[in-house]
């Protein structure tokens, strides 16, 4: 697969079903980093219906987090990142329940026991852990250095820091404590539910692209790309970050 994919890098053909799939792919990417949408940010009217709110909540706050996943490009590309190359379902199942599992986590503890962290910094994290995968793809690591990261770990790990990305925000927005619990169990699950729908979306989209010609032509440029991507948020969070 590896020197399939290297070798296209230096070939890359412009045309066919395979290279306009992917420059969908990269211009929707492009549009949705361009957007006012921030990393984890929240629009202004569920912004404020998460303050003024009081009780137990349980249906909006499945919504509120299916559709915080389901806009939220930076876990999208991770996790695109993550299933690029996994073929059979129960690999798929596995990384994406640890990136689950890590995102629930401390989403989840992270309001619970209000640790936050500065959201410019764990957004840079995130930038970062999206520029990880893509070199991973690639076969960087094991170019560079010799050896190759225990990718299950890395998923899980970043599934942390995504997980505390998410509970920045919500701590920033002074969610009440009335109904807490129940509330947060309920946005993780429509996280959840977020995460299913996504991937179902990608993969029905990157499924008809390995069924091209063109897909390892352009598999690394698509993760060259993707790393672009986040590298693009890691600065623009450290930016924020020194002139916030």
């Amino acid at each position: 697969m590896l020197p399939s994919l290297l070798g296209g890098c230096c070939g890359v053909s412009f045309t066919g079903p395979g290279s306009r799939l992917f420059w969908i792919f990269l211009t929707l990417g492009l549009l949705g980093l361009s957007t006012d949408v921030l990393a984890h940010a929240v629009a202004q009217g569920d912004k404020g219906y998460i303050q003024e709110t009081t009780g137990i909540n349980l249906i909006a706050f499945i919504y509120l987090g299916a559709k915080h996943m389901v806009t939220g490009y930076d876990h999208l590309l991770f996790l695109l990142g993550v299933i690029f190359f996994l073929y059979r379902m129960q690999h798929i199942a596995i990384y994406v329940s640890l990136f689950a599992l890590g995102h629930s986590t401390t989403m989840l503890l992270g309001v619970y026991f209000n640790v936050g962290i500065n959201s410019y910094i764990i957004d840079a994290i995130i930038g970062l852990s999206i520029v990880y995968k893509a070199l991973d793809n690639i076969g960087a690591y094991q170019r560079w250095f010799g050896f190759q990261p225990n990718t299950k770990a890395a998923t899980l790990i970043f599934g942390f820091f995504h997980g505390f990305g998410l509970s920045t925000k919500i701590i920033e927005y002074d969610i009440s404590p009335d109904g807490l619990i129940p509330n947060l169990l309920a946005f993780n699950v429509g996280v959840e539910i977020g995460q299913l729908i996504a991937l179902a979306m990608i993969l029905i989209v990157i499924n008809f692209w390995r069924k091209t010609n063109g897909f390892f032509r352009h598999a690394y440029t698509a993760n060259v790309a993707m790393m672009s991507a986040g590298f693009l948020l890691f600065g623009y969070q450290l930016t924020g970050y020194f002139v916030a």
